[in-house]
């Protein structure tokens, strides 16, 4: 009887809105853009040459993308707010792994921190196809951008002054956000989602899901976007700094420049705007577009190193857009009784570019100079601007006839 006078939302957890999701977007961007620009330096002082800073990047990405195939999995058996928070315990350990500064836990710290992102990312997606309609995935997109546009464009930067401070405070720093993402994460009370599966259906393989992925091209083309688009933050992300730095440029630079384009986050809505009034298709195509001249600049003004990093730049206000609009077609084609798993399978994207681009920098690195990985990273592009011709003429625009994307 006590409990008939006690608050509704102490007695039942209230629906998440598209702001609850956001704002889980936005701490765990404070986690990685504390790191970003201070880990791949990290690890190349550790480990001392480019070339064995794309070897520790392309184990960690194996083992990440390896772990987040098996996510949906485990769901199955842990809960998945208890997931959720695996992946924040994981970003702890990750921080204390790379608090250590050695020539081996840095690589185990970037392993760890690959697959707390993978499990987090993959719980996220789930929770938004649980909760957000598909008319309002766009505006679920851009506004996770927008609160997330403040640690992107902070973070970089901070993350670069606190190491030339003392080099463990990034980390120290990194690890009280993600604890407070873990409490957020609780206070919000999202639960485990709505479970749609057979009645008494076993539980699934872990890889059983990926056939049906590749039987749906759409499926097909917004992962692969978000591959390519994943592959281009990593040049920027990791190669630029090491350019600079080999370049005379400091190690600042790399910094400064992604929290720079970074603030470009603000105008997600705008952008999403723009998109739909344009359509998916002309957005995407004319963003991979650009960037494949944007890349192919910036090596060939390599001996320029400044006109490099301004071409870098460029390349990443259309890598922005593609963030907002990139993953639409993807998202848009999932159906309800398949949210974990292809959500596991459009995660992989980062784990997966996580392998291909270190893996394609090392054997660029074999043969060419470190400007030969812009221009791999155009030749991606242009593929993607290829593909990018086969989708729907019309995704993504406002149907006068329903009043919805």
């Amino acid at each position: 009887m006590a409990t008939r006078y006690l608050p509704i939302f102490l007695k039942h957890s209230p629906t998440p809105k598209v702001q609850n999701f956001a704002l889980l977007a936005g701490m765990e961007a404070a986690v990685r853009g504390t790191l970003i620009s201070a880990m791949p330096l990290a690890v190349y002082d550790a480990v001392g040459s480019a070339e064995s800073t794309s070897a520790a990047y392309f184990v960690a990405g194996i083992v990440s993308l390896i772990w987040g195939l098996f996510v949906p999995w485990g769901t199955r058996f842990i809960p998945r707010r208890w997931m959720y928070s695996l992946g924040c315990a994981m970003y702890v350990l990750g921080m204390a792994l790379a608090i250590l500064g050695e020539s081996w836990s840095l690589p185990l710290a970037l392993m760890a921190l690959a697959m707390a992102t993978a499990t987090t990312f993959v719980c996220l997606n789930a929770y938004i196809l649980d909760y957000i309609d598909r008319q309002n995935l766009g505006r679920s997109q851009s506004m996770q951008m927008v609160f997330a546009a403040g640690p992107w464009a902070i973070g970089p930067l901070v993350g670069v002054w606190l190491r030339s401070v003392w080099a463990p405070l990034p980390f120290l720093v990194a690890g009280g956000f993600a604890l407070a993402l873990l409490v957020v994460f609780w206070v919000l009370r999202l639960g485990n989602g709505k479970q749609i599966t057979r009645a008494k259906g076993p539980a699934a393989n872990p890889l059983a899901y990926l056939g049906r992925f590749f039987r749906q091209p759409r499926l097909i083309a917004g992962w692969l976007f978000a591959v390519i688009r994943s592959c281009g933050w990593w040049v920027y992300v990791v190669y630029l700094p090491i350019f600079c730095i080999e370049a005379g440029l400091g190690d600042k630079v790399g910094g400064l420049a992604l929290s720079i384009t970074n603030t470009l986050l603000f105008l997600s809505p705008l952008i999403l705007r723009m998109a739909r009034r344009a359509s998916v298709r002309v957005a995407v195509r004319a963003a991979f577009g650009a960037c494949t001249f944007a890349f192919l600049a910036a090596a060939l003004l390599s001996p320029m190193p400044w006109l490099t990093v301004v071409s870098c730049m460029v390349a990443s206000v259309l890598l922005v857009t593609l963030d907002v609009v990139g993953g639409l077609p993807f998202l848009m084609a999932v159906k309800p009784s398949e949210r974990t798993e292809m959500s596991a399978v459009y995660s992989s994207f980062r784990d997966v570019s996580g392998i291909l681009t270190p893996g394609a920098a090392w054997m660029v690195l074999l043969v060419a100079p470190l400007p030969g990985i812009f221009v791999a990273a155009s030749a991606a592009m242009a593929a993607c601007w290829v593909v990018a011709g086969r989708l729907h003429p019309r995704l993504g625009v406002m149907r006068p006839s329903r009043g919805r994307v």
